[in-house]
């Protein structure tokens, strides 16, 4: 005579591997089925089927007799495919956002090159006294006390000196055009 499902999944529910190895093979087939129509995949159904068949040990210690073992192994599958599913829009919708911030990095990053090339060209364009000067105040960060000091000159050169290239920035940034 044959162990009906319900006395199967309570002995596996203690511990019982035997039990629980006649479970699968008797409702596995039965299970991925139900896993593909819900989701569609047979790869998605795969994994799924897999991942239930992974946690039934423990779930099956929440098993009480109480309804036959299919209808239960049903509910299980049932719960899974809607967390899966919500996983996936969740992940799908975080990835869009993600891929616009994406976009945006790149153009602000873009943005900042043209920036960055363009002071480098400008700087260059300077001449020799002021580039010095504002490559070690910005550049290096230094004070205008340090820079003088450097430079051999007097910090009052130095604020001259960047004012000058203040004026040759703005000169060279309406010469290119630039409002």
């Amino acid at each position: 005579m044959e162990t009906n499902d319900e006395t199967l999944a309570l002995a596996a529910a203690n511990g019982d591997g035997t039990a629980f190895g006649v479970l699968l093979q008797r409702h596995y087939d039965r299970l991925f089925g139900l896993c593909f129509r819900l989701l569609g995949s047979r790869a998605e159904a795969e994994d799924l089927t897999q991942d239930i068949c992974t946690a039934l040990p423990a779930k099956l210690a929440r098993f009480r007799g109480e309804a036959k073992f299919t209808t239960w192994l049903y509910r299980v599958a049932i719960n899974a495919a809607h967390d899966r599913r919500r996983r996936h829009a969740t992940h799908a919708k975080a990835s869009d956002g993600w891929g616009g911030w994406e976009i945006g990095r790149q153009a602000d990053n873009d943005e900042m090159r043209e920036k960055q090339d363009w002071l480098a060209a400008a700087i260059t364009a300077l001449p020799d006294e002021l580039r010095d000067t504002v490559s070690l105040i910005l550049g290096q960060e230094l004070t205008h006390a340090q820079t003088g000091e450097i430079l051999g000159v007097s910090e009052g050169t130095i604020a001259w000196r960047m004012s000058e290239v203040k004026k040759h920035l703005r000169a060279y940034h309406q010469k290119e055009g630039y409002p």
